[in-house]
């Protein structure tokens, strides 16, 4: 090991050279090791995919590879749950003789507090720490209204947002400089941590979404080179390639939505004589994803399963086991919504229209409570993403900012007929109806169903959307008379362990 001075960059969801704050800065100062601290324990109460939990590790080696070559070691520690971080970190940080840690900012309630308790503890020893943000356009807390307080709704705060990009926009970085005088630490060292976790990438072929950085940048290009123009018309249609398929990338940090914003610009500037309304589409879902992390940021109760509108706990929602299990196994004779949720079991991603769909089904429908479908979501999802996922399932259950109003749900079979007119994304993932004409498909009649041994609903939609409304609307009257009970909070919920991500 040299003796030189090294500046220790601490890896988290930012698993990528090109445009990575902390990195950039890193190099600038002279030698660099990079770490990488495994958490796998705080995966199992984040309720982390299996499959995300591959593709990080699959990242993990490919990025070992990428910073091979402008000769930055990648360290992988195991620290098991945040709490060992701290300490591990420090004991890495003396081992190399670094008296400098640069990191990207995490804004996770619980990713708040290790980066508070690393920095401490750092500053006890003398150590110097810097952080930056990476995760969004516009760092969180940047964007207020005239009374200085957040926005809580979507279009006030993109416009203000759009009005500020070209100030408080941070720059596009490259790649990070490469020096020669490196420490003698192999890239070995992570390699038998990548073994020690007995994780492999067999999950990550099934969506065609493969790791690396190359591997991202390359998905990026086949998106702005195609199908950008026409996202806005072909966004809602799942059978057909009509979405980025970069979410995944951007919920582990191999892209950021600088660079997708940037590629999305370079688009606009190139087909000047296009329609770009798709393009404008693709922005404006970028800054939905930011909007949702300035929420979290800024409220930070709601890393903690509380509704961002406090009432909404009051609401007497429904925790039955059996038809929660029907809706996660796709079994609840709505054609369109089992077909996104196989999709989701089989695949470990989910279009985005069905992603409401099936939120609004559980929340609105089943009237179940809509933090055990956001932490399904994320026990199963590749693209798992906190802020988003919470954002999601908020605006589908009415309990969020600038949520869907309680009144205004999904008809199941009609977002079918609409979205998935003949019934191509239904034959795809619930082969048993793959017979039926391009009507029946969206609801088959009882004698269909049970001839093709499919389900009979599990709900009927007008009378199940009738309690609902009823629900939301009496709940002011019923909290003003103390006719309800305390607030339903996620402690008091029983997920049942088989649907927490398949960890053995």
């Amino acid at each position: 090991m040299s003796s030189q001075a090294k500046t220790v960059v601490w890896f988290r969801k930012d698993l990528r050279l090109r445009d990575n704050p902390a990195l950039s800065q890193a190099t600038k100062a002279g030698s660099v090791v990079a770490v990488y601290v495994l958490c796998e324990q705080q995966w199992d109460i984040h309720r982390v995919a299996l499959c995300q939990r591959q593709f990080i590790v699959s990242q993990l080696k490919y990025l070992s590879q990428d910073l091979a070559k402008p000769n930055i070691p990648l360290i992988v520690l195991n620290a098991g749950t945040f709490q060992r971080v701290p300490d591990m970190l420090l004991k890495y940080l003396f081992k190399v003789n670094s008296s400098n840690l640069l990191f990207n900012e995490e804004y996770e309630l619980n990713e708040r507090a290790l980066t508070k308790s690393v920095v401490a503890l750092a500053s006890d020893h003398k150590i110097k720490t810097q952080s930056f943000d990476d995760q969004c356009l516009i760092p969180p807390g940047r964007i207020l209204n005239k009374q200085g307080e957040p926005y809580k709704v979507f279009t006030a705060f993109k416009k203000a947002y759009v009005a500020n990009l070209s100030t408080l926009m941070r720059p596009l970085l490259g790649l990070p400089k490469a020096h020669k005088d490196q420490s003698t630490v192999t890239q070995s060292s992570c390699l038998n941590a990548f073994e020690k976790q007995g994780l492999n990438e067999s999950y990550i072929d099934n969506i065609n979404i493969q790791a690396g950085e190359s591997n991202a940048h390359q998905q990026l290009k086949d998106f702005c080179d195609d199908a950008i123009l026409n996202y806005k018309l072909d966004r809602d249609i799942p059978a057909i390639n009509g979405t980025s398929y970069l979410s995944t990338y951007l919920a582990v940090g191999l892209l950021s939505v600088r660079q997708c914003y940037q590629s999305a610009q370079q688009v606009r500037l190139q087909n000047t004589d296009s329609d770009l309304d798709g393009v404008d589409t693709w922005i404006s879902e970028l800054i939905w994803r930011d909007f949702y992390r300035h929420l979290l940021f800024l409220y930070p109760n709601l890393c903690k399963h509380n509704a961002f509108k406090p009432k909404t706990d009051y609401l007497a929602w429904s925790h039955d086991s059996d038809l929660f299990n029907a809706w996660c196994q796709g079994q609840t004779g709505f054609p369109i919504v089992d077909a996104a949720m196989r999709q989701l079991n089989a695949t470990g991603w989910m279009h985005n229209r069905l992603r409401m769909i099936t939120a609004m089904f559980l929340t609105k429908h089943l009237f179940i409570d809509w933090r055990w479908g956001e932490v399904y979501f994320m026990s199963r999802l590749l693209d798992g993403d906190f802020a988003s996922n919470n954002g999601g399932w908020q605006w589908s259950a009415s309990t969020g900012v600038d949520s869907a109003p309680y009144f205004r749900i999904f008809n199941p079979t009609r977002q079918s007929e609409r979205f998935d007119s003949m019934g191509l994304f239904i034959r795809m993932h619930v082969p048993e109806l793959a017979s039926l004409d391009n009507k029946s498909i969206h609801m088959p009649s009882a004698n269909q169903a049970k001839q093709l041994g499919y389900p009979l609903p599990i709900v009927e939609h007008a009378f199940a959307v009738s309690e609902t409304k009823k629900h939301f609307k009496n709940l002011d009257q019923n909290i003003e008379s103390g006719n309800v009970k305390m607030p339903t909070k996620y402690a008091q919920i029983d997920l049942p362990v088989s649907h927490c991500g398949d960890i053995s």
